[in-house]
């Protein structure tokens, strides 16, 4: 049995319903000092070096975050693993 429950609310409201703390100013504040950060990159290994001080748990992050995107669009797209497959 399949049961699909849609749920049309701003991120805002969803996460005030799950009781979540509004983090949009730190972000703001993250993203700003990221931007500012890779100006000053002039090449991919400086790129690199910057990406494993700032992103949160380093490269292990980063693997985390590549899964995580790679799993939202094949699911966007309706492609399905075979570890889904019982």
């Amino acid at each position: 049995m399949k049961i699909n429950i849609e749920i049309d609310c701003t991120p805002e409201e969803a996460r005030t319903f799950l009781g979540l703390p509004d983090v949009t100013k730190v972000h703001e504040a993250y993203v700003d000092n990221i931007s500012k950060a890779m100006k000053g990159a002039t090449n991919l290994d400086q790129l690199e070096a910057l990406v494993k001080q700032v992103a949160p748990v380093g490269q292990m992050g980063m693997k985390l975050f590549q899964q995580f995107a790679e799993n939202g669009a094949a699911a966007a797209f309706g492609k399905k693993d075979d570890k889904s497959k019982k």
